[in-house]
């Protein structure tokens, strides 16, 4: 039974460290994107020595590592529970001003700057939060929630453990990592040196999330060369490599395959980035799909629908590249049902209803599945990523903590 007396600090953990401008740099080659995320992990560092977690320490890389020792005559095989400090690069995260909503009654949320709302239909989680306390930011950055709240509950877990040596458990393997939301958060990541068995990102949205299946993705580099020469004497010369690359993206299926009209469990390809000039103009995709064999579909479908607009173009050239990202993690879970199913027994055991849905996206955890350590993600709380209205509940963020115990009561207990 959970100390129904227990003061919970996750939440004066996480207004503390959204304090602290962790945004990574997607067009940084350095690692980790930028050194300012070493700052708060630096703070975790002290945190977790403070709390009696004496090995905890942050390698060259940012990585911080700590663990809790078990405290049963069991032979329970080591978890870990991961998070990230770093906040997406597409909105400011310096300077947060936090807001507390008390007892919330419903509707939209305004907030003072930039004439932020969080809009009630835009968000159906709040349907189910009236009388919590929602955290937002004022309006003019993120808040911070992703990841920190998953952060902060990490750690107020920790203290509760180390406070309360009555609930039984093995060996607890903590790890805060960087540049997670430039999709790098694994690149340097020593799964020996964790010295976990099985793991689970904290970094979910809903309360009851256990998510087991990502998207398997790969990216697309299309370079259409043209031939480019002064434009007062372009005629019968010049190709212009901005025509033949629109021409190609009008090609593209308007009604199916893109973000905008797909839901559930369907794949995209997504153009996200396109620069150049009449010589040269590169467009960058993203290939997304549950069932990694029709990536292979997609690509093809791309290189054919490049390779003809080309031809439209004589003297016009193009290279093709495709690079692997990631793949589906339930290729992987699937083999390991434990580290599912006991994230599910502890959820109902505190009487949350599990909610099984895949990711239209990634994580650390479909990267670290197929590194060696199977790794689901569980929900911290948090909603409207990478947005000004971004929010995340009190009550949210102490059930994190709550199931995060628990789950390593069950790991215990199921021996």
């Amino acid at each position: 039974m959970f100390d129904q007396n227990y003061q919970f600090t996750c939440v004066n953990r996480f207004l503390q460290y959204v304090k602290y401008d962790t945004q990574s740099d997607e067009d940084s080659a350095s690692f980790p994107s930028s050194e300012k995320q070493k700052k708060l992990s630096r703070l975790l560092v002290e945190e977790l020595k403070q709390l009696g977690l004496p090995d905890a320490h942050m390698d060259e890389w940012g990585y911080v590592m700590a663990s809790l020792p078990s405290n049963t005559n069991k032979n329970v095989v080591p978890i870990g529970f991961i998070a990230h400090v770093d906040t997406s690069p597409a909105v400011s995260g310096e300077n947060v001003k936090t807001m507390i909503h008390k007892n919330y009654r419903g509707g939209d949320i305004k907030l003072p700057q930039d004439n932020q709302v969080i809009k009630a239909k835009e968000n159906p989680d709040l349907k189910n939060m009236k009388g919590f306390d929602i955290i937002t930011s004022d309006g003019s950055t993120l808040l911070g929630a992703d990841n920190k709240a998953g952060v902060a509950e990490i750690v107020d877990a920790v203290n509760y453990l180390i406070n309360h040596p009555e609930v039984k458990h093995g060996d607890i393997k903590i790890c805060f990592t960087p540049d997670e939301e430039v999709g790098r958060g694994t690149e340097k990541f020593d799964v020996k040196k964790l010295g976990a068995k099985y793991a689970y990102t904290v970094d979910g949205q809903s309360r009851g999330e256990v998510e087991t299946e990502t998207f398997s993705a790969d990216s697309v580099t299309i370079k259409f060369h043209g031939k480019n020469i002064h434009p007062g004497y372009a005629k019968g010369i010049m190709i212009n490599s901005i025509k033949i690359t629109a021409a190609f993206i009008e090609s593209l299926p308007k009604k199916t395959l893109s973000p905008e009209t797909t839901e559930k469990r369907e794949g995209y390809v997504h153009p996200n980035s396109v620069t150049g000039n009449e010589e040269l103009t590169t467009v960058k995709f993203i290939i997304r799909d549950f069932q990694t064999p029709k990536l292979k579909k997609y690509e093809a479908m791309l290189k054919k629908l490049a390779q003809k607009t080309v031809k439209k173009f004589p003297g016009a050239k193009m290279e093709f590249t495709v690079t692997e990202q990631y793949r589906n993690m339930r290729e992987v879970l699937k083999k390991h049902p434990r580290v599912e199913n006991n994230a599910i027994e502890a959820m109902k055991r505190l009487n949350i209803k599990p909610i099984m849905h895949p990711i239209r996206g990634g994580t650390d955890g479909a990267r670290l599945s197929f590194m060696g350590l199977p790794t689901p993600n569980i929900f911290a709380g948090e909603h409207s990523f990478h947005s000004k209205t971004e929010w995340v509940s009190v009550q949210d963020m102490e059930m994190a903590v709550r199931v995060i115990v628990e789950i390593a009561k069950v790991w215990e207990e199921k021996v």
